[in-house]
């Protein structure tokens, strides 16, 4: 962690939870490995036993998405969403709490030519990314590579926010509030990669309905937008875990072609299919709990 001064005002016991959380995910980062395995999936199995809605939610999300699996290979995966989400605290906290060079000799990057050729373009580069469990130890790999900023969602606690925010900022250039769409555009014009994921639902006022695994979903409308302002190309990024549970893939896609097309329907559509695509390949590794089709066409019901 970078050594800044944080306000006095973080004493107050009302940010003691907060410090808790600050300090479980600081001792959880220096665990053994196998160790930090293990406690990872007894979170993701704890929280699977105790929080019967976000069951639901993940249960909806694979029944929508999923429709060809039998009843019990979707326990199943819910079961093992919950896990692999409770290993990605653990990973995330090893991301934010320890430099990642000790961990590179675990990940392997393909097609990393790809995103070097869209930087020599001069132009910058927006990277697609993805919101699966390893989303941050995937940036912090990713910055041993490519250094890289952030787009981010601001947390509602401040102390954790400052946390979080202060972390990202050692591994990433700068991390950029999600509603500083002047601040990506300055990143990007000034030749900087920019790490943004559009793969969540943030109404109807930021999105158009574009299909989603066969679905009419609501999908930002922003990716695009800053494709337009900044003629940088658009690099779709995946980081997986491994079946091992020990080692990571980086993977590389061209970017994405006549983008923007000047279609906002079409522009989220072959988004979505890259986000699609890459879920289908570790599906159990992907947020699930995130309601994702929270926002309906005007007149639908809500699936949840």
């Amino acid at each position: 962690m970078s050594k800044r001064n944080w306000p006095s005002s973080f004493a107050h016991p009302r940010f003691w939870p907060a410090w808790l959380a600050i300090g479980f995910m600081w001792m959880g980062a220096w665990l053994p490995w196998r160790l930090k395995l293990a406690l990872g999936k007894g979170i993701g199995l704890l929280v699977w036993r105790l929080v019967p809605r976000r069951r639901h939610i993940v249960d909806t999300n694979l029944r929508l998405c999923f429709p060809e699996w039998s009843d019990e290979q979707r326990r199943q995966r819910v079961r093992e969403t919950f896990i692999a989400n409770g290993i990605g605290i653990l990973e995330t906290a090893t991301a934010w709490c320890r430099d990642p060079r000790h961990l590179r000799h675990r990940v392997t990057y393909k097609n990393r030519h790809h995103l070097a050729a869209a930087q020599a373009r001069g132009k910058g580069v927006l990277v697609v990314g993805i919101h699966f469990s390893t989303l941050d130890l995937g940036g912090a790999l990713h910055s041993l590579y490519f250094p890289a900023d952030v787009v981010y969602r601001p947390h509602n606690n401040p102390l954790f926010d400052r946390f979080m925010t202060d972390a990202r900022r050692d591994i990433f250039g700068e991390a950029i509030d999600r509603r500083d769409l002047r601040g990506v555009v300055r990143r990007i014009k000034a030749g900087h990669i920019v790490w943004y994921s559009p793969d969540q639902d943030f109404g109807r006022d930021v999105s158009v309905f574009a299909p989603f695994f066969g679905i009419e979903t609501a999908s930002i409308r922003l990716t695009a937008k800053i494709a337009r302002m900044t003629g940088a190309p658009v690099v779709p990024l995946m980081f997986h875990r491994n079946p091992d549970d020990r080692t990571y893939t980086i993977e590389c896609h061209p970017p994405l072609e006549a983008f923007p097309s000047g279609d906002e329907v079409q522009d989220a559509t072959q988004v979505n299919a890259f986000i699609e695509g890459a879920i289908r390949k570790h599906p159990e590794q992907y947020l699930w709990l995130h309601r994702r089709f929270k926002t309906r066409p005007v007149g639908e019901p809500g699936f949840y």
